[in-house]
């Protein structure tokens, strides 16, 4: 990956909608050795998808919940079914399997305080071996963005 696929991939991560001659001509590319480009780093699964961003509030989703979870298993099969379920409910915007104090983490986004609340009952009966189970709600967001520092 090159300076001019790293500038592509900075433009379509800022707006995925930019017209193929725009993102071109912003890196000094005619538009087929440019859309050859976008191509090949679909192809090597470097450009992963295209999606749009939504306003939280807009959609009556804007608390976020930072789930800390300790487990007492920890064999691979535990972990496959953990994350397989976990994973299913569509509250978990994000799930990372963690170092340090924590085993796991999960941003779960609701509407509300309820709305979590049967989110947390759903989790801890559908999964077996959770020790400890601690949430934070997120006062607000100061910093969110998708794109990453190429």
């Amino acid at each position: 990956m090159d300076k001019t696929d790293r500038k592509i991939l900075t433009l379509l991560q800022e707006d995925t909608t930019l017209p193929l001659t725009e993102i071109a001509e912003q890196v000094n590319l005619s538009p087929t050795p440019c859309w050859k480009r976008i191509k090949r780093l679909e192809s090597e699964g470097i450009l992963t998808r295209r999606v749009a961003l939504l306003d939280p509030a807009k959609v009556n989703l804007s608390v976020s919940v930072f789930v800390h979870i300790k487990t007492s298993g920890h064999n691979s099969s535990w972990l496959t079914d953990f994350a397989h379920t976990v994973a299913s409910f569509p509250e978990v915007a994000e799930l990372y399997r963690m170092s340090g104090e924590w085993d796991y983490l999960l941003r779960v986004v609701v509407s509300d305080i309820q709305a979590f609340d049967v989110f947390y009952k759903k989790l801890i009966d559908s999964v077996d071996g959770l020790s400890n189970v601690t949430s934070s709600f997120a006062m607000e967001q100061i910093k969110y963005t998708t794109a990453l520092p190429l």
